[in-house]
């Protein structure tokens, strides 16, 4: 009897002595199954954290969509149709209080508006730059062929040639009348039109006295030979009828 209740104790006592052989089984299933719990609690969480970075992408995309769109606007106005653009843009303006799907599709749409509008402004843009472009050559090659033709006339030979034309398109005074004309103005002035009688105040090719007369055609009497022989031609036909009656005259008294 006292050897078996000695080895009834000691097999006791090895179990306390031992608790993993006495119950093997429990530490490790509950450290099996704690990974599992936190695994599964990710798992659930990650749909959440997804669709708020999801959300937090349409909402910024969104502000920067109507940001642009707005700027077009303002570039548009004017300009072009922005009626479709109008309507996206209002659509769009409360995005926050939208779902994320809603707010992707309006975003798309407010972005194609946008681009298209921007496109217009553009063209249109391009037109006007164009026009003023082509405007301005245009007024260049005025201005130069104007300063050519007044270089021209400014000569001797020139300011004749511009008298015979202007005698004959506005007096009807042909090849003889000139010829007086010639014999006149080569007497004055030799067709230059910077000549002055420092003793008189003469001024030009016609010898207007004074020379600021020539104004009543063009403040540009001091310069411009056809101004000149603009007011010359004028005055011979209004005192004289003809170049040769005023060369008659000149020859008699010596000025007209």
């Amino acid at each position: 009897m006292a050897g078996i209740a000695a080895a009834g104790l000691l097999v006791t006592l090895a179990g306390f002595a031992h608790p993993s052989i006495a119950n093997a089984a429990t530490p490790s299933g509950v450290i099996a199954s704690t990974p599992a719990a936190v695994t599964a609690a990710v798992v659930e969480a990650q749909p959440d954290a997804i669709f708020a970075r999801t959300a937090d992408r349409a909402d910024a995309r969104a502000a920067v969509t109507l940001a642009e769109a707005n700027t077009v606007l303002q570039a548009a106005k004017g300009k072009v149709d922005t009626q479709a653009l109008v309507t996206s843009v209002a659509a769009l303006a409360n995005y926050r209080y939208l779902d994320t799907t809603t707010v992707q599709s309006l975003t798309n749409t407010a972005t194609t508006a946008t681009s298209t509008a921007k496109a217009e402004v553009a063209a249109v843009d391009k037109a006007a730059a164009d026009a003023a472009a082509a405007e301005a050559a245009a007024a260049a090659a005025a201005a130069q062929a104007e300063a050519e033709r007044l270089a021209a006339a400014n000569t001797p030979d020139g300011a004749r040639a511009v008298a015979a034309d202007m005698a004959a398109e506005q007096y009807g005074w042909g090849a003889d009348q000139f010829q007086c004309l010639d014999s006149l103005w080569t007497k004055e002035s030799g067709w230059n039109y910077q000549a002055e009688n420092a003793s008189s105040g003469a001024y030009g090719i016609p010898q207007s006295l004074p020379g600021s007369k020539m104004a009543t055609i063009a403040d540009d009497w001091a310069t411009n030979a056809v101004t000149q022989i603009s007011w010359g031609l004028n005055y011979i036909a209004r005192g004289y009828g003809t170049p040769c009656s005023a060369w008659s005259h000149s020859q008699s008294v010596n000025w007209y």
